[in-house]
């Protein structure tokens, strides 16, 4: 939720920003209309109730002939400041109702455009090229055969389409992903943690998943809890209706847990293999910050990536997330694409966004140093999701004779193995 205030002082600034992201502009006309009818029926509600205790006051010291008008006056007015409290009540539930459905304001630089809209940043790495080394390069489902790491057809018969196990030396390589990406979050100074993956209407609501995400989201509707597609959610909650010591900012934390995705509007996208599923295993950063810090713990999520994609050895690129590609939350996003040898062409492998106070207001979070109470920032940046990397890990490091590399990074949390090897 942006701040209120900028309605009255700079409605354009939010205009400008709807724009970017390629949202109409007459939400932030219904909004003003909304606020100044419930500004005017509060100010009329006030004024009515303060001619009521005059009469009331006037009563006592009435006529016989002035008592029964005053009476009558007084029992209208009543009536009167109970039906404009009630509208008041409704003009601010509809002016709630318009806020939650505005997006986060874009931040100055953010370039504009859409999904199609690639920035590229910078590119760290150089794919391999398997033609001078004289063989071509197998897709991931196919080494992960060899290596018996992957099993779809078992996947797809317990769960569904979308599903898979993950077996023998490929649930070793998302643990050994799991140990070096807790171990590096610790060095960097975060606080680990197990949330829950089902939280409830109001944790979705006030990250901003129940927007635009909605159709994504997973919901049981017998406990009245959602299955979240990140443990951004339930790290955006934990301090919901909480006001935090500035002294004790900013806060780190990472987080391990499943996320459920129903992949809505995917019909026919990466349909083989586990790029694109309906569950997977994630660890994610999440920042609590001072809002004039979040723009340095932005930079500073995007180098953590960085530095664990770089030691995974995957060529990566990093990407300026056009405006209309934000999402609801975001002010700003930078993604990291790994390369994917099969396809000849870098993919998505994390993202990092500034969600500024946009969260905090909806989950009432804010922070008290002696100059008084005010908003917190909160950041949130994807540290390892393990399906994708998996994919990259397989791929990139293939070899002709089906074994794949192990990182000199990853060895520790695989016994010391340099090659995976395919088993007869």
């Amino acid at each position: 939720m942006i701040d209120p205030k900028l309605l009255r002082t700079d409605p354009d600034r939010i205009r400008r920003s709807q724009i970017a992201r390629g949202e109409s502009a007459d939400l932030v006309d219904d909004l003003i209309a909304a606020d100044e009818r419930r500004r005017e029926l509060i100010a009329a509600s006030e004024a009515m109730r303060a001619e009521q205790k005059e009469l009331s006051r006037q009563v006592p010291r009435a006529s016989a002939e002035e008592k029964p008008v005053l009476l009558a006056r007084t029992k209208e007015l009543a009536q009167q400041v109970k039906d404009a409290i009630a509208a008041a009540e409704a003009a601010k539930v509809t002016f709630d109702d318009l806020m939650l459905r505005l997006p986060n304001l874009v931040i100055d630089g953010v370039p504009t455009g859409g999904e199609d809209d690639l920035y590229v940043l910078e590119t760290i790495g150089t794919p391999r090229d398997f033609a001078a080394e004289g063989f071509e390069p197998k897709d991931h489902i196919e080494i992960a055969e060899g290596l018996h790491a992957i099993d779809m057809e078992r996947g797809t018969k317990v769960s569904g389409s979308r599903f898979y196990f993950l077996t023998g030396v490929g649930a070793q390589l998302e643990f050994a992903l799991l140990n070096l990406a807790m171990a590096k979050a610790a060095e960097w100074g975060f606080t680990p943690m197990i949330p829950p993956a089902l939280v409830r209407p109001s944790a979705m609501e006030g990250t901003g998943f129940l927007g635009q995400a909605a159709e994504d989201v997973y919901y049981l509707e017998r406990d009245d809890l959602y299955l979240v597609g990140t443990s951004e959610v339930a790290l955006a909650a934990y301090h919901s209706d909480e006001i935090l010591d500035a002294g004790s900012l900013p806060r780190q934390y990472v987080a391990f847990s499943p996320c459920y995705r129903r992949e809505a509007g995917s019909y026919g996208k990466d349909t083989k293999g586990i790029f694109r599923v309906h569950w997977f295993d994630k660890v994610e950063m999440f920042i609590y910050c001072d809002p004039a810090d979040a723009a340095a713990w932005h930079d500073k999520l995007l180098g953590f990536e960085k530095e664990f994609i770089t030691l995974l050895e995957i060529p990566f690129q990093v990407l300026d997330v056009a405006s209309g590609d934000l999402g609801l939350s975001a002010a700003r996003k930078y993604d990291c694409y790994g390369y994917v040898p099969s396809q000849g062409r870098y993919r998505e492998i994390t993202s990092t966004s500034n969600c500024t106070e946009f969260q905090t207001r909806r989950l009432n979070i804010r922070q008290r140093d002696a100059a008084g109470v005010r908003p917190v920032a909160t950041l949130n940046g994807t540290l390892c999701s393990m399906a994708r990397p998996i994919i990259m890990l397989l791929e990139n490091h293939q070899l002709p004779d089906g074994s794949v590399y192990i990182p000199q990074a990853l060895r520790p949390y695989l016994g010391g193995q340099e090659y995976l090897r395919p088993s007869a």
